[in-house]
């Protein structure tokens, strides 16, 4: 399968790289989790590289610099949803520590990217 453009820039690497991650913890979540935290957690993680490729087709700067901001908007959606997943106990400080370094990375990429877009 041939690369796509996407495909090539870190931020979207590590954005599905933490996607990846994501869905590892879930796994062990309650199963009366399995349609509320775990696929909320699921679905932002996922939305983070899907609108990074998205805004990486479009024409325009500001479209492409839209996308970012979904994007962006779905990472601190991930963040909280990681804290509120140790408060219940479903994730270990460890594994939270890890998942937020990669969100801080991330979102350090996609800030970057979106600026150098203006």
């Amino acid at each position: 399968m041939n690369e796509r453009p996407y495909q090539k820039l870190i931020v979207w690497k590590e954005a599905h790289s933490l996607c990846l991650q994501v869905y590892a913890i879930t796994k062990s979540f309650p199963s009366d989790e399995k349609f509320a935290l775990t696929k909320q957690m699921q679905r932002a993680s996922y939305s983070v590289p899907m609108n990074i490729a998205e805004g990486n087709a479009k024409h325009s700067k500001k479209d492409h610099a839209h996308f970012l901001e979904i994007a962006n908007g779905s990472l601190d959606e991930l963040h909280y949803q990681c804290i509120l997943a140790h408060d219940l106990g479903y994730l270990a400080t460890d594994s939270l520590e890890k998942i937020n370094d990669s969100i801080q990375r991330v979102g350090f990429l996609l800030h970057k990217l979106r600026s150098s877009l203006l």
